[in-house]
């Protein structure tokens, strides 16, 4: 006999859902690292069919969207850009869990790729990191200028959520009527503080499991741009936090990783946000220090636009539910569509 599983409570700043929102975890994957990996080792992600374009941005670059097209296209039925983490692609399992969502629900979507993560070199020297909004304001001012009458609704899961915080925050006196609501996915609102954290006990799998792909893609850029950046300083480094001053800090003109991280960490751009906007966190996120979230909430608490969901439990863009693995569930892709959903009957019927 199984005992029952106590349910995640959910930290709000304002209580504005019922309780159905509650998330319970599944039992079958105990602990705050099994949920982050589950995904990855274990999901099998639902197949979504996009299709690729191919956008050029004013530096002479590239960007990669992928675009799922089966949406009902009428002038009420919003259109989703959504934004991926660190080092994803389209194969990532929370992109096509949320892309199934989208398509289940009739709406079509947009994923940006960032610069480097479709598996090419990129044409310029800059790659992407985690304050680098440019590319979505490019998608967002496109696809408003394709269907000016259709409502934009955004999704940012961890990098990605930072992204669109600090995009949303950045725009704040200039925000385009179309875009209604927005919802960010264990974001590391505090980057310093997440590279720090994810350099001690287990989290350091994660570390080796970036740096893998990124060093080799810091390499691959030095082949195209010699004299970049500091090859010796590349190979010296253990961490995020080392190669983001040896790479993205000096590519990007930044100072230092500090400079870096100081600049581009969203929390600073919180109180700005101008949209309904939903920041769906866990407490045992393994990339970021609990007491992050509290300060998140203070910042929140100014700002009647945010709705603050952070649970016990979820881990880094986990939030695995459902009764057995053959009923498997993914709390936070559900949680988001059901949100943006209500912000646009919301938006509508206030029109």
């Amino acid at each position: 006999m199984i005992a029952d599983v106590p349910r995640s409570r959910s930290h709000s700043v304002r209580l504005r859902w019922p309780s159905e929102h509650t998330y319970t975890p599944a039992w079958w994957v105990p602990g705050a690292h099994l949920q982050t990996l589950w995904g990855k080792l274990a999901r099998r992600p639902p197949v979504v069919s996009t299709r690729s374009e191919r956008w050029p941005t004013p530096d002479h670059d590239e960007i990669e969207i992928r675009r799922l097209d089966r949406g009902i296209h009428t002038p009420v039925t919003p259109r989703l850009v959504i934004l991926h983490g660190l080092e994803g692609t389209i194969r990532s399992h929370y992109l096509r869990g949320t892309l199934r969502q989208a398509e289940m629900r009739g709406w079509p979507a947009d994923v940006l790729i960032f610069r480097g993560c479709n598996g090419e070199v990129n044409r310029v020297r800059r790659m992407y990191h985690s304050g680098e909004t440019g590319d979505l304001e490019l998608v967002v001012r496109r696809l408003i200028e394709n269907e000016p009458t259709r409502p934009l609704v955004l999704v940012g899961f961890s990098l990605g959520g930072n992204v669109l915080l600090k995009w949303l925050g950045e725009r704040v006196d200039v925000m385009p009527s179309q875009v209604v609501a927005a919802a960010a996915v264990s974001v590391p609102f505090d980057l310093e503080r997440g590279a720090r954290h994810i350099e001690s006990g287990l989290s350091r799998l994660y570390t080796w499991h970036f740096l893998r792909t990124l060093k080799a893609k810091a390499r691959r850029k030095l082949d195209r741009f010699p004299g970049l950046f500091d090859v010796a300083a590349l190979d010296r480094s253990r961490t995020l936090y080392d190669f983001d001053d040896a790479v993205t800090a000096p590519i990007h003109g930044f100072r230092d990783a500090h400079d870096y991280y100081t600049q581009s960490s969203s929390l600073q751009y919180l109180r700005r946000v101008p949209v309904p906007t939903l920041l769906l966190s866990s407490f045992d996120d393994p990339f970021l220090p609990p007491d992050v979230l509290e300060r998140v909430a203070s910042e929140a608490s100014d700002n009647q636009h945010l709705v603050c969901e952070f649970h016990d439990r979820g881990g880094h863009v986990g939030f695995v539910a459902g009764k057995s693995p053959v009923s498997a569930r993914y709390f936070a892709e559900e949680r988001v569509l059901s949100f943006l959903a209500a912000q646009v009957v919301a938006r509508s019927a206030a029109a």
